[in-house]
């Protein structure tokens, strides 16, 4: 008898490498310029549609004593006005844990925060009548720091705690030959969507709700929809086409538009659109986490950790949200590519009067990241060494070792590796040497030169989350239409989607349509966020088209009388093959509609390995590591603080990338991201607790000529050694972290100031500002050969 299971099943895998591992352009990219690409502003609105506006407070924390809406009511177009008190179902829609009131609940939490809703006939009339609420307050000082957070004791949740041989950090600590301590105050980021939050909601009979929303978790707006309502979740239906950038502000703060306008369409049977102004946008909206983080970290003479201690503060603003995750993320990053010795981390979830903090890209792990790096240009600034040499003795290897601080081992590291091709390419060395003689020479500017890794974990840290189902349909015609959990929001997903499904089938990459993610398709969706969208949803479709490559293949090999050789047939070319047999998929297709065979089959997914014990603080969180190096040359004017970023050379780990052109992509779109992150983009609030950076004119995000002069970008190009979609590796979120080395190279160029012994006190936003008290500090300081 012939043995199947020693090769590989063809219908398993597919060989054909036409559509995938090449460039393909953004499957919306013609539509996109041509400006014909339909957001949900863009939807047709229903016969009637109205539009509604939220009423803010207009302080940061307090008890409400009135709220008199008859001014609203009265005002022109005003149709309906609803607060907290008209809601039928659920009036908390925390995503995690609760905390989120979908309209003010008797206290005020932030300045900002909605408390009430109004619907006219037009935008502008609803936006008008909205601004003449008259809410009566009680109020109470606001909480806006984390000394005042911990001072009170006032959390979102509780600490977490893990480390490696804990209880030897101190006594290592104290007896190390070497100890640095330092802090690092890390600013938050507006997420800066072009498409800002909105939703249109359409009432269908008795009490189905369709909602179009521009949302990275569908799934979660249906669920907060139907609770809102008081009505189960089959009765909502959400789609989401695309999105004009989410940059996770739209994986949970996208749901509260949604179910206001909800609310409204069911208590006046009428479409409802509520889309928010940037200014209020703004101020409405969580950013990403500040934090407030402290290191004491103890070495030997060559720069080599000993032990670690560090305490993470995250500013949660005032409710949970995801800040339990992002935190843990933070934690779980903290030694981004070094083992970090005998180790203590405790991360706390400090409570403020802030709007609540959410998802960001990196997902809290950017926050955690930069504080290894701060503590190795410290330890190098110590003993006198090159950051770089300090860098490559401490990651992760056999001279160290391989358990993270939460007891994952680190296979397959790469970073070895990308570190010696770009310290080579891009001629790290030689150019050390040339800024070090440019920087004795030249007095007022300064340039600086920093070369850091980037080791980013890749899974929801949530296991449950890290699933994903697909539908894919075969049309008689042969054209193939697919639907997925994952959502598009400018970053290629649907894309490589289709290659995917093009590639399983030995087809054309027009033969495939990647339909809205809509929930009545695909139900009991995760967010599209963890860098998981291609992981997830891919093998989703993948075993999708595996489950209908296999009927087709029994209907091909039944026809020709081979019933035993049906794992053998092959979809190639347009083609099925078996042998010297061969049919045109469109014909094959036809045969199996005519012979009953179903062309129509869902998909799942759910990631292999994880487990993450939170009680032991040990364990998998992570089904992989995406690597990624990056090195920058600036120079700064140390008479202005002025700087500009000259030179940047990345290797960036993709695995066996899916489609070149997209990634690279968002390779640099991150990392631009990351510069605005680390060196412009500055959030303020006033005393009052009121966002001040509150417009485009107050608030700074990279511009065209933020751009480096020269912006290298090449993929490392090697296979995932993991079982992920065609080998590939997650891009969203890891590349952000490669702009860590522009704030380095910042704080190299004013470290030559004191001949490279002080490392400079930069927190960020590394502002022209802040680099310019920097400089300021060195120049006063006599100290010459420790930190300031």
């Amino acid at each position: 008898m012939r043995k199947l299971i020693d090769a590989p099943n063809p219908l398993q895998q597919n060989d054909n490498q036409s559509v995938v591992h090449v460039s393909k352009k953004h499957e919306s990219a013609t539509r996109q310029v041509q400006g014909c690409a339909n957001y949900v502003d863009d939807v047709i609105e229903p016969q009637g549609t109205l539009y509604a506006a939220v009423g803010v407070s207009q302080c940061a924390k307090g008890t409400i004593d009135s709220i008199n809406l008859d001014a609203v009511r009265q005002s022109e177009g005003v149709v309906d006005v609803v607060t907290i008190n008209d809601v039928p179902g659920h009036k908390d829609i925390g995503p995690v844990f609760e905390g989120d009131p979908l309209l003010a609940n008797g206290e005020i939490k932030f300045f900002g925060q909605p408390v009430f809703a109004v619907l006219a006939t037009s935008v502008t009339l609803a936006r008008q009548a909205a601004l003449k609420g008259i809410i009566e307050v009680s109020e109470a000082k606001p909480i806006l720091t984390a000394e005042a957070a911990h001072q009170q004791q006032t959390f979102v949740r509780p600490l977490h705690r893990f480390g490696q041989h804990a209880d030897r950090v101190d006594n290592t600590i104290e007896n190390a030959a070497h100890q640095v301590h330092g802090t690092l105050s890390i600013g938050g980021q507006e997420h800066m969507y072009l498409e800002g939050q909105v939703s249109l909601a359409i009432p269908d009979e008795e009490d189905r709700m369709k909602i179009y929303t521009s949302s990275q978790h569908p799934s979660e707006v249906q669920k907060l929809v139907a609770e809102v309502l008081d009505v189960k979740l089959h009765r909502v239906m959400v789609d989401m086409r695309r999105m004009g950038g989410g940059f996770g502000g739209k994986e949970t703060q996208a749901a509260q538009w949604a179910c206001i306008a909800a609310l409204l369409a069911s208590r006046n049977q009428c479409a409802v659109k509520l889309r928010l102004p940037r200014f209020t946008d703004m101020h409405v909206t969580g950013k990403r986490h500040p934090f407030e983080n402290e290191f004491d970290v103890a070495f030997d003479e060559t720069g080599k950790i000993e032990a670690t201690r560090m305490t993470i503060n995250g500013i949660c603003g005032h409710s949970p949200d995801l800040s339990d995750a992002i935190v843990d993320r933070a934690m779980f990053h903290a030694d981004n590519g070094y083992f970090l010795g005998d180790s203590d981390i405790v991360g706390h979830r400090l409570q403020t009067n802030m709007v609540s903090h959410t998802a960001y890209r990196g997902f809290g792990g950017p926050q955690g990241m930069i504080m290894a790096e701060a503590m190795i240009d410290k330890i190098a600034r110590a003993i006198g060494s090159d950051p770089l040499s300090v860098r490559k003795r401490n990651l992760y290897g056999p001279t160290t070792g391989s358990l993270t601080p939460y007891g994952m081992k680190v296979e397959h590291n790469l970073l070895p590796d990308m570190i010696a091709e770009l310290e080579e390419s891009a001629q790290y060395w030689q150019r050390r040497e040339a800024i070090t003689a440019f920087n004795r020479q030249s007095p007022v500017v300064k340039k600086g030169l920093a070369l850091t890794p980037v080791k980013f974990g890749i899974s929801f840290t949530a296991k449950h989350l890290n699933q994903a189902g697909a539908l894919v349909h075969i049309y008689t015609d042969g054209s193939i239409q697919v639907n997925h959990g994952g959502t598009e929001m400018g970053q290629g997903l649907h894309t490589k989607i289709g290659q995917i499904a093009a590639n399983e089938f030995g087809l054309d990459l027009d033969m495939i349509e990647v339909t809205a993610t809509r929930t009545d398709k695909v139900p009991n969706t995760s967010p599209t966020a963890a860098s998981s969208g291609t992981d997830l949803n891919g093998k989703a479709v993948q075993n999708a088209c595996i489950t209908l490559k296999t009927r087709l293949a029994e209907c091909f090999a039944n026809s020709l009388g081979l019933e035993d050789r049906a794992n053998d047939v092959q979809f190639i070319n347009e083609h099925v093959v078996l042998d010297e047999h061969s049919i045109a998929f469109t014909e094959l297709v036809q045969q199996a509609y005519f012979a009953r065979v179903s062309l129509s089959s869902s998909g799942f997914y759910k990631t292999p390995k994880l487990q993450y014990n939170r009680d032991t603080g040990e364990g998998r969180p992570f089904f992989y590591f995406a690597y990624g190096v990056s090195m920058s040359e600036v120079s700064v004017d140390t008479l202005t603080g002025e700087y500009t970023v000259d030179k940047v050379n990345v290797i960036h780990d993709v695995g066996n990338s899916l489609n070149p052109a997209i990634d690279i992509g968002q390779i640099e779109g991150a990392f631009i991201q990351g510069m605005g992150w680390l060196t412009t983009e500055d959030l303020k609030w006033n005393d009052s607790g009121k966002l001040i950076s509150e417009n485009m004119a107050t608030y700074k995000i990279p511009a065209i000529g933020d751009t480096p002069k020269e912006f290298n970008v090449k993929l490392f190009g090697r296979k995932n050694a993991e079982d992920s979609i065609y080998h590939s590796k997650a891009v969203g979120e890891p590349p952000f972290m490669l702009a860590i080395s522009v704030w380095c190279a910042l704080k190299d160029a004013i470290s030559s100031l004191s001949g490279y012994t002080v490392d400079p006190q930069l927190d960020t936003p590394a502002t022209p500002e802040r680099v310019l008290n920097a400089v300021a500090a060195i120049q006063q300081s006599d100290c010459r050969g420790g930190a300031l």
